[in-house]
């Protein structure tokens, strides 16, 4: 029975992680569809370059908490259920797979970094916290959020073993950060090439959307 409810809970929250909000939302504010124009990533930097800050903010929150709520309810409420970390583990992991394969989506998601951030939030706050301001500060320096995600990759598995020791949370934030950098081999071509776009460039193809096709 417990086995069961394990795979439940990952279930129910790779169905949450598939919910593209990067799409909702433009689609709610009539803006393009963030697949069609810039990156074509279905995330908060990409619909940043709509020029609309409030969706890019919108889709960033609602990432973001997409990880966060599944794991968090499961840490809360799992214990009678025999919902251990190693639990929590796979749930974040399960959100976390749902937005970069969405079912309600195609199969076509992002590369998971509002989502991931949210759900090693949820695994321990204060290695979410130390794995945003990694983000943060390479963010601030060189601009660049593809640059800034793939280091805040690298560091949040080993900010996990230095710190708390090697477990099934160190070992579900591996998997997410070599998932991560994977998704972002296009991104790391262009940072070596010198092509790559800036935090808060516009893209040309990021208008709105015309009436009746939203």
């Amino acid at each position: 029975m417990q086995n069961l409810y394990v795979l439940a809970a990952t279930v129910a929250a790779y169905l949450i992680g598939s919910l593209s909000f990067a799409v909702i939302v433009s689609r709610a504010m009539g803006l393009n569809d963030p697949r069609s124009y810039g990156s074509g990533n279905p995330g908060a930097t990409n619909v940043l370059r709509s020029g609309n800050k409030l969706a890019a903010i919108l889709t960033l929150v609602f990432d973001a908490l997409k990880g966060w709520l599944p794991v968090w309810l499961v840490a809360r409420f799992g214990e009678p259920y025999g919902l251990g970390e190693g639990a929590v583990a796979l749930v974040g992991l399960g959100a976390f797979l749902g937005h970069l394969w969405p079912v309600f989506f195609r199969f076509q998601g992002g590369k998971g970094v509002a989502t991931a951030a949210g759900v090693l939030l949820a695994f321990n706050p204060w290695l979410g916290l130390a794995t945003l301001l990694t983000w943060i500060i390479i963010a601030v320096f060189f601009r660049y959020s593809s640059l800034a995600a793939i280091v805040a990759a690298v560091f949040a598995p080993f900010y996990q073993m230095l710190i708390w020791g090697f477990d099934s949370i160190a070992l579900a934030a591996a998997v997410m950060g070599v998932l991560l950098i994977w998704r972002h081999a296009p991104n790391i071509r262009k940072l070596l090439a010198g092509t790559e776009s800036k935090l808060g460039q516009k893209s040309a193809g990021a208008k709105p959307a015309a009436k009746g096709k939203h």
